[in-house]
């Protein structure tokens, strides 16, 4: 709809060269002058905080223009544009209207500007500078252009130094931002002989994610467009013999060429290869003139797509979009973007493939993630989201902050985690390969999986997955020993269920009602808008029925629990000593809680640890307690100790019934605690290292937390290198029932016996404790570790996964080449602009069939 709203405004619109007209910029907007006047393109613009829109202040009734500052905000171009737009607000306004889930809108103009809704007010860089251009932005590049194989040729010559080298590396570096995952590149630098930039990439091709961008400062290709970008200060020959041989007739390698510095005594030959080999010439004296004219490029490649008017969707890789609203990392969501080209429909210009700009949307992997919600998966079950490159759109695993002192930021490359990285037991890249490829299956795996750190389950997992129609992406679902197949309901009355319900907690990180879309709801928690919902006083409120019906049923069948309770404190033998609180939760997410002491006197004062809070990329999860407890068979007690809780002073133990609900109980241990939160192998090292050697415990070394160690480099400063950190893990063997032993320590022997107790995770140990063996056997501990990467060994391995790249999906859609582009003759190109194509003429065989477009102030047409 906003594509076509874009062409038809555009197609009804006439150009004014000496138009004037007024427009909300979104860096004006509610700022005055000395006078107290509004300043030119400003205005009153109203804005209010909106908790749907990261709690940002906007105006969910108008848009805004954003202009990037080294583009002239009246220049006729954008006036132009801008005006043509207007149309555009009317459908974002109607959009979110239709459907409240909707995040941000926009439409990116070829001209430079950005028009965005709902309006924000722009806050500039430190120097007062806006850079965001979305012309650069991934989602505009992928859905103006195909996928593409770029070899960027620089000159290094002894010529090209100084301002000249400087320029040629950032228009290097300006290249490679506008290649995303589903591109393919290779830089190589000439002067008396050819070198690649990256030797690891000697004769291929590299996929272009980030990794291999910033290693160029395989394989096969895209195998749709082909070009070559040649960066140089003067061509002393054509080179015509060369492309006879290679590339004629056909010229399927189209040549683009780049001319640095302000010199032109060997313009003519520069301009010649691009002009033959279908390119495009420009002439690039200063740094400001980079980003405009590499930027032109893509508007030749985008030119068959638009003449055929081939509308096709892309969505874009996970990303954080730390630019667009200069936020705090903290409050950064993760998201994709969904976009589509715009093209010109009128008749002057359909052959020529104008392409006006590409509109798109946002769409927060929360709202992706919420279709599968982890309450209908199981306790341990869980969605995940990946892309045709095999990459991480979204999993529980996906870890893309690190802490920076108290901050949090995005990791370098955090949105190309490989599929394999997080689901390592997939040694065959099975699962990685079928979903990949688009396939639909299940295949069963043994995991280990982390329920906390340090604490290890074994778990059989089902795997499901299908490829997502007209996306890139692959979706997965897995279930855990049958969790998530079979849910417990019943036929209750809405009147039964709410009065129970009323006498519960909703403690668990669920969404049973979508709060955030209508500001009348926003500050009703969700108990509140369940009742309202259920009662009618809030017919309009969006629930998940499913979720709420199960809900009530928990909460009418373990109503009597507090009346259980209560009947246990009045007792005449009373509650044991030291018992603290019972408390039990479901999997809706209810939770029902007794506390049989005041708060002054409980050793266990959270109740929730931090893990256990709503977080983006944990979303609907189970609390550590009730993932711990479920995996226990029926009737059996696991007892533990909260890790969080460093004082030690309280043991959780918990009860599974097969109803899936989790029964726990919190005691206090008196003056002995302390010990209570020490692992064994601190207390005593011998005795653990005998177990370990008699296979009674197993130890394991987790890699479960990615981090950034920042190191030092003389040519780069302060670096961020890759490295993990191992929460080693012991695992007790259950077969081993009872066992003893003795350790020889010196002089004395040291005697142990230990014996499983029935029905729980507890083991019985009877340990000689007059024989000291401390000297001998160091304490066995849990503490973490960081795994920290030899530089030379880490190139080596990057070089070698760069060089191996896994299998991917090719897009389905390819627009390399259209009949039209290649046999017109250049003429008058956009009116707007009052600028004329020229074309190459060689000299022996007239005017060539060269490609044509429009660019910058210092560009050729061809």
């Amino acid at each position: 709809i906003m594509a076509e709203a874009a062409e038809d405004a555009d197609f009804y619109h006439e150009y004014n060269a000496t138009l004037e007209f007024d427009y909300y910029n979104s860096m004006m907007i509610n700022t005055v002058d000395e006078d107290g006047n509004n300043v030119e393109l400003g205005g009153e613009f109203a804005l209010e905080e909106n908790e749907h829109f990261n709690n940002l202040p906007v105006n969910t009734q108008q848009s805004v223009i954003q202009v990037p500052t080294n583009v002239y905000n009246k220049d006729p171009d954008i006036l132009n544009g801008v005006y043509m737009s207007e149309a555009l607000n009317e459908v974002f306004v109607s959009n979110f209207d239709k459907d409240p889930t909707l995040t941000w809108q926009y439409f990116g103009s070829s001209t430079g500007f950005f028009r965005l809704y709902p309006g924000i007010q722009w806050t500039p860089d430190e120097n007062g500078v806006v850079t965001f251009d979305a012309r650069n932005r991934n989602w505009y590049i992928q859905a103006a252009t195909s996928p593409k194989d770029i070899i960027i040729v620089v000159d290094t010559s002894g010529s090209m130094k100084g301002l000249r080298l400087t320029i040629a590396k950032h228009t290097i570096n300006t290249i490679l931002d506008t290649l995303g995952e589903n591109d393919f590149v290779n830089v190589i630098a000439y002067s008396d002989y050819v070198q690649y930039v990256e030797p690891c990439f000697k004769g291929t091709l590299v996929q272009a994610d980030l990794d291999n961008r910033e290693a160029v400062t395989t394989g096969k290709g895209s195998l749709c467009n082909q070009a070559i970008m040649l960066i140089t200060d003067g061509a002393m020959e054509d080179f015509q013999q060369v492309f006879e041989e290679f590339n004629w007739p056909e010229r399927r390698v189209r040549v683009f060429t780049y001319l640095i510095g302000r010199e032109l005594t060997f313009a003519d030959n520069v301009k010649w290869i691009a002009c033959n080999n279908k390119g495009y010439y420009t002439h690039i004296s200063t740094l400001a003139d980079v980003q405009e004219n590499v930027m032109e490029y893509l508007h030749v490649l985008s030119r068959p797509m638009v003449i055929n008017h081939d509308h096709d969707i892309i969505w874009t890789e996970a990303y954080m979009d730390s630019v667009l609203f200069n936020t705090q990392a903290q409050s950064l969501l993760l998201m994709t973007s969904v976009a589509m080209p715009v093209f010109s429909k009128k008749e002057e210009t359909l052959s020529h493939g104008i392409l006006l700009g590409v509109v798109g949307t946002d769409v927060p992997l929360k709202e992706l993630m919420r279709l599968a919600p982890r309450y209908k998966l199981g306790v341990h079950g869980y969605a995940f989201l990946n892309t045709n490159n095999g990459y991480i759109l979204s999993h529980p695993d996906l870890r893309p902050l690190y802490k920076e002192g108290k901050k949090l930021k995005p990791k370098p490359n955090y949105n190309s985690v490989d599929l394999s990285e997080v689901e390592w037991e997939d040694t065959e890249d099975t699962l990685r390969t079928a979903m990949v490829k688009g396939e639909t299956g299940t295949l069963s795996l043994d995991v280990r999986a982390t329920v906390d750190k340090g604490v290890l389950v074994f778990l059989k997992n089902e795997y499901f997955y299908t490829t997502i129609n007209e996306t890139p992406f692959s979706l997965g679902l897995v279930l855990t020993r049958g969790h998530g197949k079979f849910i417990f309901t019943g036929n209750i009355s809405v009147e039964e269920g709410v009065s129970s319900l009323l006498s519960a907690v909703l403690i668990f990180s669920r969404t049973y009602c979508e709060t955030d879309i209508d500001p009348h709801h926003r500050k009703l928690t969700q108990l509140q808008a369940v009742v309202r919902y259920l009662t009618g006083k809030e017919p309009d409120l969006q629930c998940d029925e499913v979720l709420l019906r199960q809900t009530l049923f928990d909460a009418v069948v373990t109503a009597p629990m507090e009346a259980y309770w209560t009947a246990i404190l009045l007792n005449e033998s009373g509650i044991d000593d030291g018992v603290e609180t019972a408390f039990m939760g479901s999997r809706s997410g209810l939770m029902r809680m007794f506390r049989y002491v005041g708060a002054e006197k409980r050793a266990a004062k959270k109740f929730l640890s931090a893990s256990d809070k709503d977080n983006l990329f944990t979303l609907d999860h189970f609390p550590v307690w009730y993932r711990r407890a479920a995996e226990n068979r029926p009737g059996r007690f696991l007892y533990y100790v909260p890790k969080e809780d460093m004082r030690g002073k309280h043991l959780t133990y918990t009860h599974t019934s097969q109803h899936l609900a989790a029964y726990i109980n919190a005691y206090k241990q008196g003056k002995h605690s302390a010990k209570l939160i020490k692992f064994f192998g601190e207390v005593d090292g011998s005795v653990m290292s005998q177990l370990l050697r008699m296979g009674m415990f197993k130890r394991y070394g987790n890699l479960v937390c990615q981090c950034n160690m920042l190191t030092s480099s003389k040519s780069k400063g302060d670096i961020l290198q890759p490295c993990d950190t191992e929460y080693p893990s012991f695992v007790y063997e259950p077969s081993i029932k009872e066992t003893n032993s003795v350790i020889k320590c010196g002089r004395c022997q040291k005697v142990f016996v230990i014996q499983q107790i029935p029905d729980s995770n507890l083991l019985l140990m009877v340990v000689q404790a007059d024989c000291d063996c401390s000297r001998q056997y160091s304490p066995i501990t849990m503490e973490p570790r960081e795994v920290k990467y030899i530089l030379s060994t880490l190139k080596y391995l990057s070089c070698d996964r760069m060089k191996s790249q896994k299998i991917r999906r090719r897009p389905e859609s390819c627009h390399a080449y259209h009949p039209q582009v290649n046999t017109r003759l250049p003429q008058l190109l956009r009116k707007k602009r009052k600028k004329v194509a020229h074309c190459c003429r060689n000299k022996t065989s007239g005017l060539q069939n060269g490609d044509f477009t429009g660019g910058g102030k210092n560009s050729q047409y061809f």
